[in-house]
């Protein structure tokens, strides 16, 4: 055997030693491996408790109406005998029904809203276009909106079950007045002017029929 083959596995036998010693320090790893996470504490984190306050003043009466007064009192009544009434959405019924009664009033189209008013409202209303009529004089009206709409008052009677609300409204329209031969003789086409009114409306709370009626006006 030559010097050279000797080397040879001299070399191998050493290469093979460094291989086996670094095995033993390092260990075998293939591909690349994340360091591990921790875990996190098995202890739930803190949460905030948040006390529960029942019994508390309801919003949807006292932001209409100051609370401990007979209105408020009164609204309160209504949703114990109609817990689905709801002041905020009878207001917003109301802004509706304004608009629709006064311009049909102004149109004189009583038959239109004639299922919304109380017998004597509706009398007086009649009595009004038939005298406008007779002179021979009809209103253009056009509604630009409502400007101002609060709860004024509320009364509820536990006998018959009957809630009144009244509601103060501003609106803003063009109106003017015609006579026979079209003259305008009351108003402007151009010009705004505010209409103020207190309107009260009635409805026996828990009946099938949902709509209120307009039993009384005034300013």
């Amino acid at each position: 055997m030559n010097s050279s083959l000797i080397q040879l596995l001299v070399l191998a036998g050493i290469a093979v030693f460094l291989i086996l010693k670094l095995k033993s320090v390092l260990g075998t790893r293939e591909g690349f491996e994340k360091p591990p996470i921790p875990q996190e504490d098995a202890k739930p984190r803190g949460r905030k408790s948040f006390e529960v306050i029942e019994g508390g003043p309801d919003r949807d009466i006292i932001d209409h109406a100051p609370e401990g007064s007979d209105a408020a009192k009164a609204l309160a009544a209504m949703k114990s005998a109609e817990p689905s009434f709801a002041v905020g959405e009878f207001l917003g019924g109301a802004r509706g029904a304004y608009e629709m009664i006064f311009m049909a009033f102004e149109a004189g189209d009583m038959a239109q809203i004639k299922p919304f008013l109380s017998a004597d409202v509706f009398e007086s209303f009649s009595e009004a276009v038939e005298a406008r009529e007779a002179q021979g004089l009809t209103i253009e009206a056009k509604f630009i909106g409502i400007r101002e709409l609060a709860l004024q008052d509320a009364t509820f009677d536990a006998a018959t079950r009957e809630g009144e609300i009244s509601v103060r409204f501003v609106a803003e329209l063009n109106s003017v007045v015609r006579n026979k031969l079209g003259e305008i003789v009351e108003g402007s086409a151009t010009e705004i002017k505010r209409q103020r009114d207190v309107w009260t409306f009635s409805r026996q709370m828990g009946a099938k029929d949902p709509n209120w009626l307009l039993v009384a006006t005034g300013d």
